[in-house]
């Protein structure tokens, strides 16, 4: 059963080493981090610092190679790779840089997807709840346009929208907002921010643009694998990315 405990997420000594043959690569070096439930985060560092191995490891996409993973009271660590999908299914809400949108299906059926994979769930309720998610990004009058007839923002508005269905307890993006112009890169950030202080929901973000990291409430900056710094004040975490720059 899973635990009702304040913290969703605890990684404990966790590394992750990428077997290439004759070569391996530490990508993940023994990273201890915990989350509240309702947290805003930012992962942030240079190309190839380990933000990605540690979104993957984080949403269930990977499993470590060593440590223990506490997703909800539950261990990822040891679970198959049927059982991680399960949990990504029921826990974890994913939002990517290029949309990942079926191009021949509209607003409304790329939103319930997710809902056909999950038993139960007719038809009716899953066109309502997929109709309501629509609503509550802005997309009411999109409901059955296709994703070329939309623009980049509503695009992302729609994944958001989707990544939302199942009622996740996680939204993890990895660099939304990469493939979006500034204004609409604003309005994605604020959408954002909006599901986690009104829904409390919890968001977790790889990004590579400063705005984005400034309006997360804590930014864990990496390194080489490593977590150089974790903290609520901006200030620290661009303090430590300057001093990579400077290197």
């Amino acid at each position: 059963m899973a635990s009702q405990t304040k913290k969703l997420i605890e990684l404990d000594d966790v590394s992750k080493t990428y077997d290439l043959g004759e070569v391996q690569v530490e990508a993940l070096r023994s990273t201890t981090v915990a989350m509240d439930r309702g947290e805003y985060v930012a992962l942030i560092g240079p190309s190839g610092s380990g933000k990605s191995t540690l979104m993957n490891t984080l949403g269930c996409l990977d499993r470590p190679t060593t440590g223990s993973y506490l997703l909800d009271g539950q261990e990822i660590v040891c679970m198959s790779r049927s059982q991680r999908a399960r949990i990504r299914n029921q826990k974890i809400g994913f939002v990517f840089q290029n949309f990942n949108l079926l191009n021949r299906t509209s607003a409304l059926e790329n939103v319930e997807l997710p809902l056909l994979y999950s038993r139960g769930i007719s038809g009716r309720v899953r066109r309502q709840r997929a109709i309501e998610l629509l609503e509550k990004v802005g997309l009411q009058d999109r409901l059955h346009h296709h994703p070329s007839q939309l623009s980049g923002g509503q695009q992302q508005r729609v994944a958001i929208a989707r990544a939302l269905v199942n009622e996740p307890a996680i939204l993890m993006g990895d660099e939304p907002t990469g493939n979006l112009d500034t204004k609409t890169s604003r309005e994605v950030i604020e959408l954002f921010r909006e599901l986690n202080e009104e829904q409390g929901l919890t968001v977790i973000l790889v990004t590579h643009d400063q705005h984005v990291a400034k309006n997360a409430r804590r930014n864990i900056v990496l390194r080489d694998g490593a977590v150089i710094e974790d903290t609520l004040e901006f200030s620290r975490a661009l303090d430590a990315l300057n001093a990579i720059a400077d290197d």
